[in-house]
């Protein structure tokens, strides 16, 4: 007795019989679309259709390839943003320390054209610090007595007086600016010639000139000079340029105030003037200073 499978399960033609088929229509579709192109409207036709589904398909790729370049080119922005701070740090730096020593060298330049138009020998020392002092106004320099720094001896810049030195060690002084309120010294206007003493301003930006007659020839600009009188600074030296002059009614005698023509505080170069004092000796002990000329007794203290 035959079985035969139920209708639901029949397989139709064999499995060879539909290779065989499918290949023989696959030859022939090749054959006609190579002799007539006839399948090429076909081709492109399911081509469009497909597209869509096709980028559909390529977005998470197109996806994670926008959001590596994105995360990429910012990570790339910060090295080089980071790259970037630091030559321009670096820039800075170089661009500061060119400018300070061509500061410098200009100061230095200036100094040494004032030494050489002065006929006293001198020394030029550097600033190390102010003092701390915040009711004095006074500077350490690098030199001292083993370069033949002594007490009382006058201190310059390139553009007028700065101070005298009060204060003596073997390697470094102390020099008090005029400045200072206890400072004064003999001065004159150079285009009067009247003698007037000047003090140290409250301001550390001014100087004053005290105990005037009420008819004094001052006028703002006028050119105030060192007089030479207390035998320390030679005359001619520049000190500042008026700037006011003030009558005080009913009194004796005015004033004026003047600014100091020297970098009293930015100067960093200073020339010590080596002038001899007889009063003064070579060893001078810091701790207990001879006498100096009565006009600089104040400034000594």
């Amino acid at each position: 007795m035959e079985y035969s499978p139920p209708p639901f399960f029949k397989q139709g033609l064999s499995a060879n019989a539909r290779l065989a088929f499918f290949a023989l229509l696959a030859i022939a579709l090749l054959v006609i679309d190579a002799r007539t192109s006839m399948l090429t409207t076909i081709r492109q036709g399911i081509g469009a259709a497909l597209y869509p589904l096709q980028r559909t398909v390529l977005v998470p790729r197109d996806t994670t390839r926008i959001l590596g370049d994105y995360f990429g080119g910012i990570s790339r922005l910060r090295d080089e943003r980071a790259e970037l701070a630091r030559i321009e740090a670096a820039n800075a730096r170089t661009l500061l320390q060119v400018e300070q020593l061509a500061a410098e060298n200009n100061q230095l330049r200036r100094t040494l054209e004032m030494r050489e138009r002065l006929a006293i020998r001198s020394v030029v020392g550097e600033v190390l610090y102010e003092t701390r002092d915040p009711f004095t106004h006074r500077v350490v320099l690098d030199r001292g007595l083993q370069h033949g720094i002594a007490l009382g001896q006058p201190v310059i810049d390139a553009t007028g007086v700065i101070g005298q030195v009060t204060l003596v060690l073997p390697l470094s002084s102390e020099v008090t600016l005029i400045s200072d309120r206890s400072t004064t010294l003999p001065v004159e206007l150079a285009r009067s010639g009247q003698r007037a003493i000047s003090f140290g301003g409250p301001d550390p930006g001014h100087l004053e000139l005290r105990y005037l007659p009420t008819n004094s020839d001052v006028v703002a600009g006028d050119l105030v000079v060192t007089s030479g009188l207390d035998g320390v600074f030679p005359p001619g030296l520049p000190v500042g340029r008026v700037e006011s002059f003030q009558r005080e009614g009913g009194g004796s005698f005015a004033s004026a105030t003047m600014t100091p023509l020297a970098g009293v505080h930015s100067s960093h170069l200073l020339l010590v003037l080596l002038t001899e004092r007889a009063n003064v000796p070579a060893n001078t002990a810091t701790k207990n200073p001879p006498a100096i000329p009565r006009s600089r007794a104040r400034l000594a203290k």
